[in-house]
């Protein structure tokens, strides 16, 4: 099979990858694919970052990756992990940022350089829910340590937003 067949076999697979705390997004959608790489041994190297260096599921995310490259034939495969470049939320797909918006999760801001957060502050986020924004801080960590709990004052729905890294 030619290499180009064979990388877009190994990226239809990769693309049935989910996150498992967010099972709205793949993998690609989080953009922490780095790399695919197949060596000429027959290897499978998928290069990730993780969203953040102590995300509980990254090891999850290895194992579905091992098991959707094996499932499609794949049997010699290895995920390495890099912590450089640091993963930020830029890196998220647009598709992502939709998903997340239609999932109840208030995507991130578009620019990760948002340093509001440290002074108390917040930039005034949609309510993925009725579309306001007039919203709140509840908590600095919502459901997952990657995520704030905010409230909307107008349809008084709590949610969760994918903060910024």
């Amino acid at each position: 099979m030619p290499a180009l067949q064979v990388l877009d076999q190994i990226n239809r697979s990769l693309d049935t990858v989910f996150d498992p705390e967010i099972p709205v997004l793949t993998i690609r959608d989080l953009g922490i694919i780095r790399d695919v790489i197949h060596h000429s041994d027959g290897e499978v190297e998928v290069v990730i970052t993780p969203t953040y260096s102590g995300c509980p599921a990254m090891h999850m995310i290895e194992v579905n990756i091992r098991a959707a490259l094996q499932d499609a034939g794949f049997q010699k495969t290895r995920v390495t992990t890099v912590l450089s470049p640091a993963w930020t939320t830029d890196w998220l797909s647009a598709e992502g940022r939709r998903k997340l918006a239609e999932y109840g999760i208030a995507p991130p801001a578009e620019a990760s350089m948002d340093k509001k957060a440290l002074t108390g502050e917040h930039r005034a986020l949609e309510c993925p829910f009725c579309h306001s924004t007039r919203t709140e801080m509840v908590s600095q960590f919502g459901s997952t340590a990657c995520k704030a709990l905010f409230r909307c004052l107008d349809c008084l729905e709590p949610f969760d937003y994918f903060k910024c890294h």
